[in-house]
């Protein structure tokens, strides 16, 4: 054990020694352990760090305020004035002579690499790959101390200071040790995964290699040679060959040189280096639980060492072991428009919705609140077993055409699996039960008899969404005095009862307008512009979003007539506005008239599908913020209500088009313009409606977060949680107990600190099999020279600058601007209203982001890959939209 000392041999390094040790030498000790082959060494511990840096950096850190806030310029000059004061603060002299004497113990003058050990690096949660610094080939005891002395230092670049703030890492919090090993004599070095980092696939090693030192490879100085082996057989799957330009050698007296070697198209690892590397690659995963990222080294004796060993931190989590072979998981988030995880309660409610909708189906669950077996959460997301579905023939192209309407680049995505034998459809009649099922479905939700009462009468159709609405408004008024207990069953009741049926109640009357759509299509003219028919669909009326977005334009201009609540909305923000809002202290009509919104929509909210997330009627600051940009906006042209009539008068213009082009078709021409013209008569009465089905059941989710919240209050006063947010960080069982008299606190810690990495996660798998490949990774597209492909949401063409935005929350969008997003929902479209244009990571052409950008006639692509990262807030971007591409300046 390591305990308090200054310098310790890296053989005694315990499993429990990060906060002493770091990162890197705690894996590296942790090797040792196991018998692995790992250089000699000792460490220089974080007891040192701290004797020397002491207090020296608090005004640093008081000034950073432990995240990244200032300006850039500031940051610099901060992270130079830390560096500079732990290379002038001198070093005790039993500090300094512990050092030697260590260095003393591995040979005379022996060449070793100094490294840093931060005790936030090389963690599951948190690579920290390249941020602090390394030294090869130091030799000599004044040089280890020196480079040690850099390497303290190295904790404070910018690039360091940064990533911690990503990461949400306390600059306070986090010390650095530093690793002196004997440096191996490289003939070849380089990285090895043990999992591979580019598709997820679990049963693959990658590696990458070059002559020299590794050097040349982590920095990326050099193309090195890459080998994608099979991790059980070291098969060579691929084999790409770099042309190794340079190497990066140690020099006699210390330091490196760069040796310039020429182009190579010989491999630099013949077959016997890479099965030693294949079986360091067994042994690290015998000691590790999760994939790792390795570096290693071959000295010219052919003798494979490992130098370093840290989590793959950017592979997706995988699901559970299925004894059923191959699996496929659809992510249910993303297919919902949601890119940020699922709070605990979010995802339970989930799980009961899941069973709810198996026992519709015929399939009872045992246990309603653990979910039916095909539904996950991975990643604090949810996602649905698609396999059977796969496996059956019929239910295969059903399930594409569904995606095709709804999620394009998914439907892409699954399409790769159809040449995968893990995934062929079954023969039939063997583990086919999904018609039948979609039968059952039918047969209990009446939905042909729900789609032909659309059909033939629009208006009743109407009647019965507003009567399935009122019957969910009064179904969720509970009684004040209801205990906590009696109050969480009924919230568990109706939610794995009652909420699920909304969908397909009402959903089948817009699904009749679909079907309209789809009709007036296949009876048009063969040579008609098909551009007319995504103008049928501008302005469209009954759209419950549209509406909610018109009536905010119309109390941003009731403000905007009276000139001091103008200038107290558009001068203050948002957070200040909501905090007069709460105290009833804003002007009378921004009150009064925010009051009355919120009594209508305030159970709608960003990522509102999430019942954990806070409801609009909670947190109006960003409804608040969203008045404000209206506000500013001075073009009238531009106005909503306008563009939205005007979309309204397009659509009236292309209808009449369509009607005269088919009645001059042909013969029967007349025939079929009558029947056109019902066609889109009901396309125009029933696609509102589309968005209907999902606003009733938010409002259930909104209607029982309020009653989990007063379940909480019981939990807070028990002293079981902390605060009523802390609600929704555990599941119903755990919930119930809280109110009985358990201590949650731990699990919320837990929870909460989960949460809090997957927010940060930036990529989500569409798809995700079971043994870790995202297909997408496999998908080739040639886009143009310069451009980004998507799918074709909303026809036109605009350029302007692009606005990249991650979080709708207090986000600004001026007028004209090109929206970029991960993905929409209607917590997002009072945006939408002064947007230019559209480009979102997800949806297909019926997502909720496409149906409203097609009202609102601003061209949109979306499924476009990457978007967010690879477009910049102020680049000037070109939205085609028609042709799904984003072409960037």
């Amino acid at each position: 054990m390591v305990n308090n000392s200054v310098v310790a041999d890296l053989h005694d390094i315990g499993p429990d020694e990060l906060a002493t040790v770091g990162g890197k030498a705690l894996n590296l000790g942790r090797m040792l352990a196991a018998g692995l082959p790992v250089p000699t060494g000792f460490c220089v511990t974080t007891a040192a760090y701290r004797r020397v840096a002491g207090d020296l950096l608090d005004g640093v850190i008081a000034k950073l305020g432990g995240d990244d806030r200032g300006a850039a310029d500031e940051r610099s000059e901060l992270a130079e004035r830390a560096r500079q004061l732990i290379l002038e603060a001198p070093v005790p002299e039993d500090l300094a002579a512990a050092i030697t004497a260590h260095y003393a113990s591995l040979g005379a003058d022996v060449p070793v690499a100094v490294r840093s050990s931060a005790t936030a690096e090389d963690l599951p949660g948190a690579s920290f790959a390249g941020q602090q610094d390394t030294y090869l080939n130091v030799i000599g005891a004044d040089a280890v101390l020196d480079a040690t002395r850099r390497c303290w230092a190295s904790l404070w670049t910018e690039r360091a200071i940064s990533y911690r703030a990503t990461q949400g890492i306390d600059h306070a919090e986090v010390t650095l040790a530093v690793v002196i090993q004997r440096l191996v004599d490289a003939d070849v070095a380089g990285v090895m995964f043990t999992a591979n980092p580019v598709t997820g696939n679990r049963h693959q090693l990658v590696v990458d290699a070059s002559p020299g030192l590794g050097e040349s490879v982590v920095s990326g100085a050099v193309n090195p040679d890459r080998f994608v082996l099979d991790a059980a057989t070291g098969a060579v799957v691929e084999r790409r060959l770099g042309d190794k330009r340079t190497a990066v050698r140690a020099t006699t007296g210390g330091g490196t040189r760069t040796e310039d070697l020429g182009s190579s198209d010989a491999p630099c690892l013949d077959r016997a280096q890479l099965d030693a590397l294949t079986d360091l690659a067994r042994q690290v995963a015998g000691v590790y639980a999760e994939p790792q990222d390795t570096e290693w080294v071959i000295d010219s004796d052919g003798t494979a060492w490992l130098t370093q060993a840290r989590a793959i931190t950017t592979l997706y989590p995988l699901a559970p072991p299925h004894g059923d072979g191959a699996r496929a998981y659809l992510c249910g988030s993303l297919a919902q428009g949601l890119t940020r995880p699922i709070t605990p309660m979010g995802q339970a409610t989930f799980r009961l919705l899941g069973s709810s909708i198996s026992a519709v189906a015929g399939f009872p669950q045992p246990d309603p609140l653990a979910g039916p077996s095909g539904l996950l959460t991975l990643g604090d997301r949810l996602f649905a077993d698609i396999t059977p579905l796969l496996r059956h023939r019929h239910a295969r192209r059903v399930t594409l055409k569904v995606l095709g309407v709804m999620e394009a680049r998914t439907k892409a995505v699954v399409e790769l699996l159809e040449d995968d034998p893990r995934f062929a459809p079954l023969p039939e009649g063997k583990g086919g039960r999904a018609l039948p099922v979609v039968a059952r479905l039918m047969v209990k939700t009446r939905l042909p008899l729900r789609l032909l009462t659309a059909l033939v009468s629009p208006r009743a159709a109407h009647r019965a969404a507003d009567r399935i609405d009122a019957s969910v408004r009064k179904q969720w008024r509970t009684p004040d005095d209801l205990d906590p207990v009696a109050r969480l069953d009924a919230v568990e009741a109706r939610l794995g009862t009652d909420t699920f049926v909304i969908m397909p109640t009402v959903f089948p009357y817009a699904a009749a307008g679909l079907l309209s759509m789809a009709i007036a299509r296949r009876i048009a003219p063969t040579d008609l512009d098909p551009t007319l028919f995504a103008d049928v669909r501008r302005g469209l009326p009954h759209n419950v979003t549209t509406e909610m977005d018109l009536e905010l334009w119309q109390l941003a201009m009731t403000i905007g007539r009276d000139a001091e609540a103008r200038a107290v909305v558009v001068g203050t923000e948002p957070d200040g506005l909501a905090a007069a809002y709460a105290r009833g202290e804003l002007p009378p009509v921004v009150q009064t008239g925010l009051a009355a919104f919120l009594d209508r929509y305030g159970h709608r909210a960003v990522a509102e599908i999430d019942l954990g997330m806070p409801r609009w009627s909670d947190e109006p600051e960003h409804l608040l913020g969203v008045l404000a940009n209206y506000l500013r906006l001075d073009d009238p042209e531009l106005a909503p209500d306008r563009q939205f009539a005007h979309g309204a008068e397009v659509a009236a213009d292309a209808i009449a088009e369509i009607i005269a082009a088919t009645h001059r078709d042909g013969r029967l021409g007349p025939v079929r313009a009558r029947l056109m013209a019902v066609a889109l008569d009901r396309c125009r009465a029933l696609i509102g409606l589309r968005e209907r089905p999902k606003s009733i059941m938010v409002y259930a989710l909104a209607s029982a977060r309020r009653e989990l919240m007063l379940v909480g209050r019981a939990a807070v006063a028990a002293g079981t949680i902390d605060a009523v947010e802390d609600t929704f960080f555990l599941d119903f069982r755990q919930l119930r107990s809280a109110i009985e008299g358990a201590d949650q606190r731990a699990a919320v810690r837990e929870r909460r600190a989960a949460y809090g990495f997957e927010l940060r996660r930036r990529h989500i798998p569409r798809v995700l099999l079971s043994d870790g490949t995202e297909p997408e990774t496999l998908i080739s597209i040639e886009a143009p020279e310069g451009a980004l492909v998507g799918s074709a949401a909303s026809v036109g063409t605009v350029t302007g600058p692009a606005r990249v935005i991650l979080d709708p929350a207090g986000a600004h969008l001026e007028p004209g601007e090109i929206l970029v997003a991960p993905s929409t929902d209607p917590g997002w479209t009072p945006l939408f209203l002064t947007a230019g244009g559209l480009v979102m990571e997800m949806g297909g052409s019926m997502s909720h982001g496409a149906v409203v950008a097609r009202e609102y006639g601003i061209p949109a692509v979306v499924g476009v890959p990457d978007a967010t990262t690879t477009i910049t807030t102020g680049q000037l971007i070109t939205v085609d939209g028609a042709a799904g591409i984003v072409t960037l300046a």
